[in-house]
C-alpha cells in the first residue's frame, strides 16, 4: 500500500505483525493494540522501531504509558464517515505531546487529507495507487489557516500578531485562496 509522509511518496519501512506471529528484533513493526497491551514491556524494549495500530473505539489513555517508547501510532478509519480518529490524533499531539509518526490508515479519502493533516497526522496510507500523487500534492496547496490545530503551524491570527503592529504587508496578501 502506498504511503505519503510529510508530503512525499515514500516506501513503508514498517511490517505489520499479526496477533500471534513472532516479532523480529531487527525490523520496524506495527503490532495490533491488543498485542501491544498484552506484551508492551517486551515490545517497547526491542532494538528496532515499534508502532501500534490503534482502533478508534479504544481510549487513548490506555496507550499513554507507552507513547514515549513508540515510534509510530497508526489510527484506524474503518469508514470515511467515522471521524473518531481525528479526536484521537488531537489528543495524541496536544494532550500527550506525541512526536512520533502519526499515520492514518483505512478509509482515508483525499478530500479529507488536509483536515487529517491539520489534526496532526503526518503519514497517510493510500488505498488507491492512482491517488498517491494527489495526496502528496494536496499537503502543499495551502500555507495559512484560520483555525489553530495540532499540526504545529500558527493560525492566521497568530501569524499576524507575530508580525507586530508595524507590519507593512496588507492583510489580504497573507491568505492563500
Amino acid at each position: 500500500m502506498p504511503l505519503v509522509k510529510h508530503g512525499r511518496i515514500v516506501a513503508d519501512s514498517y511490517v505489520r505483525v499479526a496477533d500471534d506471529a513472532p516479532v523480529a528484533s531487527d525490523v520496524a513493526v506495527i503490532v495490533p493494540a491488543v498485542r501491544l497491551l498484552a506484551d508492551a514491556a517486551a515490545l517497547v524494549q526491542r532494538g528496532a522501531p515499534t508502532g501500534v495500530l490503534w482502533p478508534n473505539d479504544r481510549r487513548i489513555a490506555e496507550l499513554a504509558p507507552w507513547l514515549d517508547r513508540l515510534a509510530l501510532v497508526a489510527l484506524a478509519f474503518p469508514t470515511f464517515r467515522d471521524g473518531r480518529a481525528y479526536s484521537q490524533a488531537r489528543l495524541l499531539r496536544e494532550r500527550h505531546e506525541f512526536r512520533g509518526e502519526l499515520r492514518a490508515t483505512g478509509q482515508v479519502l483525499r478530500d479529507q487529507l488536509l483536515f487529517l493533516h491539520r489534526a496532526g497526522f503526518d503519514a497517510f496510507e493510500v488505498t488507491k495507487e492512482k491517488d498517491t500523487a494527489a495526496f502528496a500534492e494536496a499537503l502543499q496547496r495551502y500555507s495559512i489557516f484560520y483555525q489553530p490545530t495540532g499540526d504545529g503551524r500558527p493560525s492566521a491570527l497568530r501569524a499576524r500578531l507575530s508580525r507586530g503592529p508595524s507590519s507593512t504587508v496588507p492583510e489580504r496578501q497573507a491568505f492563500v485562496r
